[in-house]
Parts: C-alpha cells; structure tokens; sequence
C-alpha cells in the first residue's frame, strides 16, 4: 500500500526513510511496476482510428488504454516516447510513438492507422495544384524576373525600413533611465489632473444631488462662450421687456391719476353721459393696472 498520510505503525522508525521505502512500495504504485525497465503505466488516447494487426477490427479515436510509456529515443532535445497497448478485443498488442518532427503519431507495429486525407474534387471543392514543384519547368527569364525585383524591393523597401526601426529602437534604449522620468512625470501630471477634475465633479453632484455613478461632459471653452452668450441675450431681452411694462404702468397710472383730477374739478359734468362713459373706462384701466402690478415679475416673464 502506498504510504502518503496513511497510518502508520508503532515499530516505524523516520531514520530508516519515508514509509513508501520500508514497506518497498514506489510512490506511484502499481503504476511503477515496470519502472526497473523504464517502462511507466500511463492513461493513453488514441489520437485517430485504427484497425488492429490481430483481430482486424476497427478502433475509434478516443479509445483509451493503459499503455506501457518508455522513451525510445530523441529529436534533438525533445525526446520521442512509445505507447504500447493491448486491444481490448482481442490478446493482439500495437504500438504507437510520437513523431516530434513531423508533429504527429505514427503507427510503428500491430495496427494501421486509416487514412482520413480530405480530397477537395469529391467533396465538390476545387482542386489544389502546387504550381511550384521542383520538377516543373521553370522558365530562365521569369526566376531572373523574380530574383531582381525581390532584390528591388529589399534595397528601396524593407532595408530602409529595418535601418528605421533600428534608428527609434536605439534613441528610445540609448538612456532609459531619462525616458523612465519623463514618463513617470508625464503620469503624475495627468494624475494631479484627473485628481482635481474628479473632486470637482464629486462637488457638482453633492451639490445638484446626482448619482455618484453619473459621468459629467467635460467643458468646453467653446460651448461654455456660446452659453455666456445665449445667457447675456436673454438677460437684455428681459431687462427691454421690463422696461416696457414699467413705462406702460406708469403712463396709465399718470392717465389716472390726472382723470380724477379732472373729475373733482368739475363735478357738474358727471351728469353728461360722455364724461361718465369716460369715467368707466378710466376706472376699468386703473383695475388692470393694479392686477398687473400685484402679478409677481417671474410669471410675467415668458
């Protein structure tokens, strides 16, 4: 049994190493059974369908196996390993390495990988022709063509190019130290700003009451001369109507007062019909008069 926070005897002893190595256990269990070999039991999946050597039945990709892992070699640094699994139909066994130039699984013995290549033509696609085989004939002029212009291109195009780019790589590495106090310069500025329109906001929407969440526009020199502007306009249009309805109060109140004058002086002409008739009508405008002064100044504005 593996020994990893499992119970331990009375008679176990630390000095004499960890429990796996007094009970003669590996740590991986009955996984390493073939350690000694080089061999480890792995969970292994098949990566596409094959048939098997022995009962020639068919195997689906995805199957999985407790297969025998064991390195058998390496490209270059990456080192090439081979699965060895037993058919669950049968007692046949195939083997399965991985192939790191290629990038892929090869089938090395006892089953055959099938063939799942897609062919555009019976498919209803178009087929795909290499126009550039190595065998195919390849006319003289036309590769003189090509090399010359790709030669062109190189000198006015991409050398200039690269000789830039090398250019601004090294003015921007020649003092990063400089290059990093300006930046973070440059930060702090643009931080001290943000800080102070942010508490500015923050008391425009105390103050109005409006949701701590609400962006506000930022100003605008323009948009806040054209509101000065329409805000002056409309203080002259109500100051000129002001004026008017001052001068019209006062014009009748003088038509008024100089009406009752002539009545007291002469009482006699009550009793003509015109001058009571007059007398109505100037009673009825001094009415109006006084509504229009006990009306407050901001319901008269429109």
């Amino acid at each position: 049994m593996q020994g990893f926070n499992k119970y331990y005897p009375p008679d176990y002893d630390p000095s004499q190493g960890s429990l796996n190595k007094v009970r003669g256990k590996h740590a991986l269990g009955d996984r390493a059974r073939k350690i000694d070999q080089g061999i480890l039991i792995t969970r292994f999946e098949l990566p596409f369908n094959i048939w098997c050597g022995t009962c020639n039945n068919h195997i689906g990709m995805g199957v999985r196996y407790n297969a025998e892992k064991k390195k058998i070699g390496a490209y270059y640094s990456t080192p090439i390993f081979s699965f060895r699994c037993k058919c669950h139909l049968c007692d046949g066994w195939f083997e399965i390495q991985t192939d790191p130039k290629n990038t892929r699984y090869v089938v090395t013995s006892g089953a055959r990988q099938k063939d799942e290549e897609w062919n555009p033509e019976e498919n209803g696609g178009f087929a795909i022709h290499d126009t550039e085989k190595e065998g195919a004939h390849v006319d003289p002029l036309v590769a003189l063509e090509k090399t010359t212009d790709a030669k062109h291109h190189m000198e006015t195009v991409q050398k200039p190019r690269i000789e830039s780019l090398q250019g601004v790589s090294e003015h921007y590495n020649s003092d990063p130290y400089t290059l990093s106090l300006k930046a973070r310069k440059r930060f702090r500025e643009d931080k001290k700003i943000e800080q102070k329109k942010k508490q500015l906001d923050d008391n425009i929407k105390d103050r109005y009451a409006l949701p701590a969440t609400m962006s506000l526009l930022k100003e605008d020199d323009k948009e806040v001369e054209a509101a000065k502007t329409e805000w002056q306009k409309a203080k002259q249009e109500h100051d000129l109507r002001e004026a008017k309805r001052r001068k019209t109060t006062l014009d009748i109140t003088s038509l008024m007062s100089s009406s009752h004058l002539s009545m007291k002086k002469s009482p006699a002409s009550s009793s003509d019909p015109l001058n009571s008739l007059r007398s109505q009508i100037l009673r009825n405008t001094a009415k109006r008069s006084t509504a229009i002064r006990s009306i407050p100044t901001s319901s008269v504005l429109p």
